[in-house]
């Protein structure tokens, strides 16, 4: 499942495959405005880059709702609907638009478990080039303690740019 785009052998160093992985996104979304497009593009490539994800997807800010979530394009099981800011992992990211990097999802104060077998998360706020928050990006893994410092550097780069340069 890892290697599931283009035929292409991504490299075994979580850093170096973050970096494969950022050139291939880029190329693919060379030139294409439409950001639903670019999301749902984003989360396929992302899902199928590593083994460690579970559940992969963007929480997008509902414009007509005040300090909301709403589930957007998504790999994974059904995901929550809607998410308030403040409220779990992705609400915590949403409101201090900083990435949250959570070892153990039963230890966070107020997790929501859309699907029980997650373990550990982490989630990366999305700015538009406004600057403006357009969504979070949410990882789960059904692993504690999946993610680390590389995951975060790398997400948080595909991400900016990808959505807000």
């Amino acid at each position: 499942m890892a290697e599931a785009f283009n035929e292409i052998e991504l490299p075994t160093a979580k850093a170096e495959r973050y970096a494969a992985v950022a050139e291939e996104i880029a190329a693919v979304l060379a030139g294409e405005p439409n950001l639903v497009a670019r999301m749902a593009t984003v989360a396929s490539m992302l899902a199928s880059s590593f083994e460690h994800y579970f559940w992969t997807g963007f929480y997008v800010v509902d414009p007509d709702k005040d300090a909301e979530l709403v589930v957007g394009p998504y790999q994974g099981t059904l995901g929550c609907m809607r998410i308030a800011f403040g409220r779990g992992v992705c609400g915590a990211a949403a409101a201090t638009g900083k990435t949250q990097l959570v070892e153990d999802v039963h230890a966070f104060p107020g997790h929501i478990a859309c699907d029980g077998r997650s373990q550990s998360e982490i989630v990366v706020p999305v700015f538009g080039p406004d600057g403006r928050l357009l969504a979070v990006f949410d990882v789960d893994s059904d692993r504690p303690a999946a993610f680390d410092a590389v995951d975060q550097a790398g997400l948080e780069r595909i991400l900016a740019a990808t959505f807000a340069g």
